[in-house]
């Protein structure tokens, strides 16, 4: 056995369990729904998730991207503002980090 072909089983092997354990958290969340009665207090916490990850995603770029990860995220919300539209936000946060690096901005 070469050494490439055993880095080829090991990475093979590591990717299958990966997507092993992520089907298995995302079909066991919705075995685990079936067991909640969705409440209205339920209902609400569900309705916020998706903007608790975001914040979850964004405070920490914001805190350790200095000024260029700052600005990016300012360019990504008000591009989402803009155009309601989750791509176009993307694309200005990372061309507006690209032309911060690339002008020298620092951070």
């Amino acid at each position: 056995m070469t050494p490439t072909s055993f880095m080829s089983a090991h990475m093979a092997t590591g990717i299958a369990v990966m997507v092993a354990v992520t089907v298995a958290l995302r079909l066991g969340g919705f075995w685990i729904m079936r067991f909640v009665r969705v409440t209205p207090r339920v209902q609400r916490m569900i309705d916020a998730l998706p903007g608790s990850v975001i914040v979850a995603s964004v405070v920490p770029v914001a805190v350790n991207g200095g000024a260029v990860g700052i600005l990016a995220i300012v360019a990504a919300v008000l591009a989402m503002i803009w155009q309601r539209n989750d791509f176009v936000a993307v694309v200005a946060g990372m061309l507006v980090a690209a032309l911060a690096r690339a002008a020298g901005v620092s951070g």
